[in-house]
């Protein structure tokens, strides 16, 4: 039986509702501080940025209507909660929301790496194209073939997103070696807790699918639900925050360097890591001269000219301007 025909006992109801409400409000509470950090981050690492905001939004979004999916799809009745038609869309939203998100989160770790031009963009779409697959393989065995029910399509579906979960873990982890030389000690420090985090939190996702195929119950279920939900937080969050400090050390770096400027000065735990960078100045070429700008006079001052100026015949005019020639 799939996790979303199961009977819930008004206790395991109300765990699932206060997780996914919870779940809601902590992603929407990391959107709006994503909104008023993005001028933290320097224009070079911007990508990372609008990632997390594309990722905390869709999750947000994602999370409300899993509240009024879960709130209407249940009716109360002697024996607990009765699962309706809609209950199914507990599980086939969660799938939807990750073919989105878990793409963005390669993406935002891979902006905040050193790699450039063909390269990375090799790596985002290796990187982007395997989560993808990852997520929609684990969609075909865990709903769309006979309902979630078939553990024969469970198990191989579930075989193909491990193979396509390895191979991205593998481009984003060759990507994060190749960079923590070129970063700060701290920089690096945090690129690889980052790192860590993400991939260790992804391993929750294979462990729900697998109860899916050898569990059953309304334990069960709530359980996969809650742990859904944990994980959703942590990765998405977690991640992001730790994502956002590199970013802004890095900036930092380039403001120091002076290969990139920025309005403020740049803080993190309280710890100035740069001034506010300043545009460099313009060099002129050897000989050249800068015409002083002189200052304008009072309007008070003016005086109307009794006639306009005209070059004498015998002097020398420049052919463009019509100035005479000292």
């Amino acid at each position: 039986m799939a996790p979303w025909q199961e009977t819930l006992t008004p206790a395991e109801y109300q765990l699932v509702f206060y997780f996914l409400t919870v779940a809601a409000l902590a992603l929407f509470a990391g959107f709006i501080r994503s909104v008023f950090t993005q001028t933290e981050v320097g224009s070079r690492f911007r990508p990372a940025v609008i990632a997390r905001l594309s990722i905390t939004a869709v999750a947000s979004l994602t999370y409300l209507l899993l509240i009024v999916t879960f709130a209407s799809a249940y009716t109360k009745t002697a024996s607990g909660y009765q699962p309706g038609d809609g209950a199914e869309s507990l599980w086939s939203l969660r799938y939807m929301e990750w073919s989105v998100s878990v793409p963005l989160l390669t993406f935002e770790l891979l902006a905040v790496c050193t790699l450039v031009g063909v390269g990375v963009r090799r790596t985002q779409f290796l990187a982007g194209s395997s989560a993808f697959a990852m997520i929609f393989a684990g969609f075909l065995g865990g709903v769309v073939i006979d309902g979630g029910t078939n553990r024969t399509a469970l198990i191989v579906c579930g075989l193909i997103s491990c193979v396509f979960w390895v191979l991205t873990n593998i481009v984003l982890i060759r990507a994060v070696r190749r960079s923590l030389p070129g970063v700060t000690p701290l920089a690096a420090l945090l690129m690889r807790n980052a790192t860590i985090l993400l991939l260790s939190g992804w391993v929750v996702y294979p462990l729900v699918f697998a109860i899916q195929i050898w569990g059953s119950g309304a334990a069960w279920a709530t359980t996969m639900q809650i742990a859904l939900c944990s994980a959703d937080v942590i990765v998405k969050l977690g991640f992001g925050t730790l994502i956002q400090r590199v970013a802004k050390l890095r900036t930092a770096e380039d403001v120091r360097a002076g290969d990139d400027v920025h309005a403020e000065s740049i803080w993190i735990s309280s710890v100035k890591q740069s001034d506010a960078g300043r545009p460099l100045e313009v060099h002129l070429a050897e000989g050249a001269q800068v015409h002083p700008r002189h200052a304008r006079p009072p309007m008070s001052a003016a005086v109307p000219a009794a006639a306009p100026l005209e070059a004498d015949d015998g002097d020398e005019t420049d052919d463009e301007s019509g100035v005479p020639q000292l």
